[in-house]
């Protein structure tokens, strides 16, 4: 007797089928900019085609035992993503701890709101000198500079989501006499974990905007750096390259911070369903 499949199952396998089927815009959008190029003949706008030969020539024709990355993918691609990856987890996780904080302690958030909307308003690449007088050039830099990138968004959305909690929910939890740590723990970072995710996410293109541009200045390595080289060298399609790079990285970040999040918020999701 065959079983039944599971409603979860199903649900997961139209949501697959839907995201596919709307991929259809992808070789329409790369065959329209290969046309586009072709009959422009711009020097600066070479075809996707020329790319995509480039960029396996430059990043990806390495042994298959090192993954296929080559010696410029090792020496630039990885140390770029191990910055941005220990940037932006200590950034978040001091943002939420201190957002979280704030939201919850009326005096502390109206006395610190001035000094964060002030800080925030600052375009974080004005302060990169700053930061290297501070830190010098290299990793220390890199990672500083995408910190303070990337902290506001989650800040104030850790914020704001800490300080609008149902407030039936609080009168509850002290009826039933429950502790700070579980009223943190299973009422205070649930009720605020839409906010905390949607600065979350705000937050990863901020990462990727702050390395490249920190990679600049004083840098050795990393994709920004192969980047600046290319152009220095007027060596049009690497630098596309390194466009590329950046936009796929960002797809696979945003794909995997949106399956996480589904996930941690399905409870959320579910309860604003429609029937």
């Amino acid at each position: 007797m065959n079983r039944p499949v599971r409603p979860d199952r199903t649900g997961a396998a139209r949501r697959v089928a839907s995201r596919a089927a709307g991929l259809w815009i992808v070789p329409v959008a790369l065959l329209a900019w290969e046309a586009a190029t072709r009959v422009a003949a711009a020097v600066y706008f070479p075809p996707p085609s020329l790319i995509v030969v480039h960029l396996h020539e430059l990043w990806f024709s390495g042994p298959a035992g090192r993954a296929f990355l080559t010696e410029d993918a090792v020496d630039h691609l990885l140390p770029s993503l191990a910055r941005v990856v220990v940037a932006w987890v200590a950034a978040c996780v001091a943002a939420v701890a201190l957002g979280v904080l704030l939201g919850r302690s009326r005096l502390l958030g109206d006395v610190t709101e001035p000094l964060i909307h002030f800080f925030r308003s600052v375009p974080p690449p004005l302060l990169i000198p700053i930061f290297m007088t501070m830190t010098g050039v290299g990793t220390p830099l890199q990672i500083t500079a995408i910190v303070f990138g990337v902290v506001w968004p989650v800040l104030l959305n850790s914020l704001d989501g800490a300080r609008h909690v149902d407030r039936r929910y609080l009168d509850t939890c002290q009826a039933f006499g429950l502790s700070r740590t579980i009223r943190l723990t299973r009422v205070i970072l649930p009720a605020a974990a839409p906010k905390i995710f949607a600065g979350l996410r705000l937050s990863i293109g901020l990462a990727l905007i702050m390395m490249i541009i920190s990679e600049y200045i004083g840098s050795t390595e990393g994709v920004g750096y192969r980047m600046l080289v290319a152009q220095g060298q007027v060596d049009i399609p690497s630098m596309w390259t390194a466009i590329v790079i950046l936009g796929l990285l960002g797809l696979l970040f945003n794909a995997a911070f949106l399956h996480v999040e589904r996930r941690a918020l399905a409870w959320h999701s579910g309860a604003h369903d429609t029937p």
